[in-house]
């Protein structure tokens, strides 16, 4: 039975770690095997760990985790503690004596949320990381304000973490796992309408569809008023058998679902980052037509993935903290 989740790809597993005092929080995506992957960053302001590696000139074809993280670059730091756990379990490259797993990883900015960011000498994001590799599970995993979704926002209501998944005509899965914390609005106007709408399955995220008509309003600008406190971060997965090659173009057409579900996206402040990873488990009869077709959904389960993780959100447990989607227009709420 499908999960709407990342967790409906069989090999891999999911956690969290969650401080809500910090108002941060890490996620790993944890590989019962090591897996091809690649990585397109199209926001002005990434932050990244080891991204390079993936590159599809590099000669690293495999990782073993990939990273979501708050905290700006201090949250860098969440996949020494994903690494760290990785080696407890005897993952990793063999470089004579030594295992060094790759856990690569992009970062979101919510340093001024209203969160206590007053650590001392060190972040406490490696334990971040540590904590979430270590509640990595299969099955059902929490959205919202979770791991890196702990403390997204958004220019209008609070972001969080979603995912979501789908197979294709072929019947191979694709699924997505985002931390929403964009610039940028998931909303059509004030709301309480999502941009992703028309890729909704089921009531998924309300069942609110498109407004009646679209007014000039509509389609203004919505920012965030904080420069620089951005980054939408994201995974796709399949079970395809892909190349690196292949796995970047998935990674790129499934950024796409950032821009359908996001308006804007990719803009100067933002970090945006898409990872894309396969498992292998099903080889690929006809590789450009399956490939477009893997692009195609992966494009419409991130766009949905984000949408979830608004949905999903709470806000933060403190004066001032920005609203939810929850709040503002779930039951009992007024929807105009």
């Amino acid at each position: 039975m499908s999960l709407n989740l990342l967790t409906d790809i069989a090999g891999l597993r999911v956690g969290h770690a969650t401080d809500l005092a910090l108002g941060s929080g890490a996620t790993a995506i944890v590989f019962d095997r090591p897996v091809t992957a690649a990585v397109h960053v199209s926001g002005g302001a990434p932050g990244t760990r080891d991204t390079d590696l993936l590159r599809t000139d590099m000669t690293v074809e495999q990782v073993d985790a990939i990273v979501l993280s708050g905290g700006s670059t201090f949250g860098l730091d969440a996949a020494g503690g994903v690494q760290a756990a990785l080696r407890e379990d005897g993952r990793g490259t063999m470089f004579g004596s030594i295992a060094i797993p790759l856990a690569p990883q992009a970062i979101l900015f919510d340093l001024l949320n209203g969160g206590n960011k007053d650590w001392g000498r060190f972040s406490p994001y490696r334990t971040l990381g540590y904590e979430a590799a270590r509640a990595a599970s299969e099955g059902v995993f929490a959205l919202g304000s979770v791991g890196a979704g702990t403390g997204a926002t958004t220019a209008t209501v609070k972001g969080g973490l979603g995912s979501a998944s789908a197979v294709t005509r072929h019947g191979h899965t694709v699924a997505a796992i985002v931390a929403v914390n964009a610039v940028g609005s998931p909303l059509v106007g004030d709301g309480p309408w999502f941009w992703a709408a028309p890729f909704e399955q089921g009531e998924e995220f309300g069942g609110l569809g498109l407004p009646p008509r679209f007014l000039p309003e509509h389609q203004l600008s919505r920012l965030k008023g904080q420069a620089g406190t951005a980054t939408t971060i994201g995974l796709v997965v399949t079970d395809a058998a892909l190349s690196k090659a292949q796995a970047r173009r998935l990674a790129i057409m499934a950024d796409d679902g950032l821009a359908r579900a996001i308006l804007p996206a990719h803009a100067p402040t933002d970090g945006d980052t898409v990872f894309a990873a396969a498992t292998a488990a099903r080889p690929m009869a006809n590789p450009i037509a399956e490939l477009t077709e893997l692009g195609h959904v992966a494009t419409q389960v991130m766009a949905r993935a984000v949408a979830k993780g608004v949905y999903h959100a709470q806000a933060l447990p403190w004066a001032g903290a920005q609203a939810s989607w929850g709040s503002r227009f779930g039951p009992n709420q007024p929807t105009s």
